[in-house]
């Protein structure tokens, strides 16, 4: 017969259990906080690139040039934000601004620029070319268009506000929270690197709003992402920028436009012989054609004419052609001297025959010369309508000719 003994079991088995009951344990514990709280990125990377960054509309939009005391815009950053009218002319190596009521030649690396022909001195240039890069001053850039900036500090970005403009103000809560959740990040994930920290109290702006996530923009203009809990969101302010505009008196009518066209081939007619026309308000004799690629035109207004149509209680609208011709039309209307020359002529012209209005008849233009109608148009009404003028320009029937239709 066998005889079976039995002994106790040893202390250092059961430890070896206890351990790896304690290690499985520790094991599932920290697999559910990864799953739950996954461990937060310390990468830092920087917010803004190159120097003097410009910050705008919530984001970062090239960067300014400085030069001293003055700061400069680049001009693509004006056409694509501000006024995609802006425009550089070559032949006069300037800068070209036409707003509502005001026309702006800015010449590169010149003290002075002009504001409807009248020069202004500056204590800096207006507008500088750097390489093949063109920037304009900020400061005489806030009389013309509805914007703001500052520059901020510690990052020494160039924040640039337009009218309009809806921002919301937030703050960072006072509790005791851990650094790593007070860090902005690049994405709305604590294992995104991050561009900054915030601190309890910290006054911020709240600019977008992601799942559980705030965007949020420090005063020195860093942004990124932050949990919602920790933020206090405040007020929406909106920012108002008013520009000073001038006041122009143009002539009014009563009831809809009714014109009729007096068609000048190389006299003007015998207003004896001219019939009753009822109904007709606006009469606009083909006077004024363009004469040669230097803008210089072919005139021929008459003062009878003219005091006869008012006499009758027409307004007078002398008519301004292209001469129909493409090829001229390129030539004249390609450059800011040809255009002001012409826009000079007409001005003198609707002095000398008491004009009402000018009407302009551009027709017949290659398709690529349409921006240069519209540039034209643009310089020559600031300065009608401060002579008091109407202005109203003849357009075709949309058709598929180019040239005169589609130019448009």
């Amino acid at each position: 017969m066998y005889k079976i003994e039995t002994s106790p079991q040893k202390p250092a088995a059961k430890k070896l259990i206890f351990a790896g009951l304690l290690f499985a344990f520790t094991l599932i514990i920290s697999s559910i906080f990864m799953i739950l709280y996954p461990f937060a990125s310390k990468e830092k990377v920087s917010y803004f690139k190159g120097e003097h960054p410009i910050l705008f509309m919530g984001k970062q939009a090239g960067n300014a040039y400085i030069e001293g005391e003055s700061i400069y815009l680049p001009l693509t950053f004006l056409q694509e934000f501000v006024d995609e009218g802006i425009i550089l002319d070559e032949h006069s190596q300037s800068i070209i601004i036409a707003t509502k009521n005001k026309v702006v030649q800015m010449p590169l690396e010149s003290l002075s620029y002009y504001v409807n022909d009248k020069p202004m001195k500056l204590d800096f240039t207006a507008a500088k070319q750097i390489g093949k890069d063109r920037y304009l001053a900020i400061e005489p850039l806030l009389a013309f268009y509805p914007i703001t900036y500052s520059i901020l500090s510690d990052t020494g970005a160039i924040w640039v506000h337009k009218d309009g403009e809806s921002m919301v103000s937030g703050k960072v809560k006072e509790k005791d929270i851990h650094e790593e959740l007070l860090r902005l990040r690049t994405k709305d994930s604590l294992e995104s690197p991050y561009t900054a920290s915030v601190s309890p109290n910290e006054e911020v702006l709240v600019e977008q709003e992601k799942g559980d996530y705030y965007f949020i923009r420090k005063e020195d203009g860093t942004a990124g992402y932050l949990k919602k809990q920790y933020i206090k969101k405040g007020e929406n302010k909106q920012i108002a920028i008013s520009l000073e505009e001038s006041a122009y008196t143009v002539p009014e009518l009563e009831g809809p436009i009714q014109l009729t066209w007096e068609a000048v081939y190389t006299k003007n007619p015998n207003t004896s012989k001219i019939p009753k026309m009822p109904g007709i308000n606006v009469i606009s004799p083909t006077w004024f054609e363009l004469a040669d690629g230097k803008g210089s035109i072919k005139n021929l207004g008459s003062k009878e004419y003219s005091m006869w149509a008012r006499k009758q209680g027409y307004q007078i609208w002398g008519l301004f052609s292209n001469a129909f011709d493409p090829d001229l039309t390129h030539e004249a209307f390609g450059s800011f001297e040809s255009r002001k020359n012409m826009i000079r002529q007409l001005m003198h012209f609707s002095q000398m025959y008491e004009l009402n209005g000018v009407n302009l008849d551009i027709e017949n233009v290659n398709p690529e010369d349409g921006p240069l109608i519209t540039q034209f148009a643009r310089e020559a009404t600031p300065y009608f309508h401060e002579a008091g003028l109407v202005v109203s320009m003849d357009i075709t029937f949309i058709s598929s000719s180019g040239n005169w239709s589609a130019f448009y």
